[in-house]
């Protein structure tokens, strides 16, 4: 009887406490007002990062810089190309540093679906994942793009290398984009095993699914069809995938204990 008292006083401390009632015009209304401040808050960004847009684009092309020939630089073939690129950059610049207010919005937006004590986890939730986010993109620009780079030019040393910015931009853009979301995986395993849907045992016994999933996903999101470039988004993954179990591991425990 007493093993079946916990079990029975969850329900009642869920029933106590009653959700906010919305219909669906009341959740359109806030999907609305919550993407309204998210694409103010971009416009912001993107305002104060044009003025020191090809500053930052002289920072973002140092990987290449690095291996072509000295003297060499990138190329453009339209008349536009630079500006297009500047809008680029500060459009790419925005959405890091505005990805605070961006998730604070998101969570505002799941906020009346969740209980009081799920409410508390609102500063991790927008802390960690903006730092997961920035270090993905970090990640991202000092160790996988310059690998990338090195393989795909070392490839065609036969041929005369002729760089557009369009097309070094494209693909630096999705790489740190990319990476930026792979790197939230310990933050989704976090929450779903903080609400138990998952836990460390069952995340370590579909490990190796995990993996040929991981690869299928690289394969789906990379720029490139290279398994250079795949690898360089898989590896990360599969680690960020152990750091997840180790986090449904200690986080999954604490939950348990509090129930």
């Amino acid at each position: 009887m007493s093993a079946a008292e916990p079990e029975m006083e969850r329900p009642a401390e869920i029933e106590g406490e009653e959700l906010p009632r919305m219909t669906l015009l009341d959740h359109l209304d806030e999907l609305r007002r919550r993407i309204l401040a998210s694409v103010i808050a971009l416009l912001v960004a993107f305002l104060a990062s044009w003025y020191f847009a090809p500053t930052i684009f002289h920072w973002l092309q140092a990987p290449i810089l690095d291996v072509l020939p000295p003297g060499d630089k990138l190329a453009f073939t339209e008349l536009s190309g630079p500006f297009m690129l500047y809008v680029k950059v500060a459009l790419l610049t925005a959405i890091f540093a505005a990805s605070p207010f961006l998730l604070l919005q998101l969570w505002l937006f799941l906020r009346p679906g969740l209980y009081r004590r799920e409410r508390r986890l609102a500063a991790p939730f927008i802390i960690f994942t903006t730092l997961f986010f920035v270090a993905g993109g970090y990640f991202g620009y000092r160790v996988a793009f310059p690998l990338v780079v090195r393989f795909l030019l070392g490839v065609g040393e036969d041929f005369k290398q002729v760089v557009t910015i369009t097309a070094y931009f494209s693909m630096m853009s999705k790489i740190l984009l990319g990476l930026g979301l792979v790197f939230e995986m310990p933050m989704l395993i976090f929450f779903l095993a903080r609400f138990g849907i998952v836990n460390a045992r069952q995340l370590l016994r579909w490990f190796r699914w995990a993996v040929l999933l991981i690869f299928v996903i690289a394969a789906l999101i990379t720029p490139t069809p290279d398994i250079a470039t795949q690898t360089v988004f898989a590896v990360p993954m599969i680690l960020l995938y152990l750091l997840g179990i180790g986090v449904a591991a200690i986080f999954g425990r604490a939950r348990d204990a509090d129930d």
